[in-house]
């Protein structure tokens, strides 16, 4: 596949470069890869603080601001933040209010980040971390224990970002990115295979005329392939998939 980059080692510095010189209202550390408001202390909110693997653009760094993100953390492509970064970023939004951790269900996502937010209690930081899992498609891989998290990321960073910006407590900031995750569910389809900078050829095969049901953001299987389906029988598949998991939780 062509792409237009320099260099497969250094797309996430020179995406970074374009952010910081594309929005001056935003801090962005190229070298320590942490991207901030630079409002982020004003007014006593709490902070919060979302990050992952890059590739997934806008997610994170381009949903850092007003009534949204405080601070975003890329790592490499598709490969999670370090504890380190995460660290640096909750240290630069906290106001004395707490800060919130917003975190996809992805093995490494869970561990750097609860390791972030330990380092962060030691250092007398208040943290509350919320775990996305919308993805209905499976629900053990070996990517995650339980669902992944995918889209219902979005949602909760706006919602609970809206709550921090009108002044909400941290706890109630919480409780409302817990609420809107629980009332989220996703299912996702492929009719081909992405391609990262490093390896520059898809990252699995899926032959002509076949899709891919339930497959994972980064590539990974979903619940089965069968052969090309017509809109409406994807629909079918996918919708039928979420209303079933709802139907679990209730009203």
């Amino acid at each position: 596949m062509r792409m237009l980059l320099n260099s497969p080692g250094t797309v996430v510095a020179d995406a970074l470069r374009g952010m910081a010189a594309a929005h001056p209202e935003l801090d962005v550390d190229v070298e320590r890869r942490v991207v901030v408001r630079r409002d982020a202390r004003d007014g006593g909110r709490v902070g919060l603080v979302s990050g992952g693997g890059s590739g997934h653009e806008p997610l994170h760094a381009g949903f850092v601001g007003y009534g949204m993100l405080s601070a975003a953390c890329p790592g490499e492509v598709f490969t999670s933040p370090v504890p380190d970064q995460v660290l640096r970023a909750a240290a630069s939004v906290d106001s004395g209010q707490g800060v919130l951790f917003v975190v996809k269900n992805y093995t490494g996502d869970v561990l750097n980040f609860e390791m972030a937010a330990e380092l962060a209690e030691e250092d007398g930081l208040r943290v509350e971390r919320v775990l996305v899992d919308d993805d209905v498609a499976v629900t053990d891989s070996l990517y995650t224990a339980g669902r992944r998290g995918t889209g219902a990321t979005l949602f909760v960073e706006k919602i609970a970002g809206a709550a921090a910006e009108e002044g909400a407590p941290l706890e109630r900031v919480a409780d409302l990115a817990r609420r809107v995750n629980a009332a989220s569910r996703s299912f996702g389809v492929a009719l081909g295979a992405c391609t990262t900078p490093a390896k520059g050829s898809p990252t699995f095969d899926l032959p002509d005329g076949e899709l891919e049901l339930g497959v994972g953001i980064h590539g990974e299987p979903g619940r089965e392939r069968r052969a090309m389906m017509t809109a409406a029988e994807i629909a079918e598949v996918a919708v039928g998939a979420v209303l079933e998991e709802l139907a679990q939780v209730g009203p």
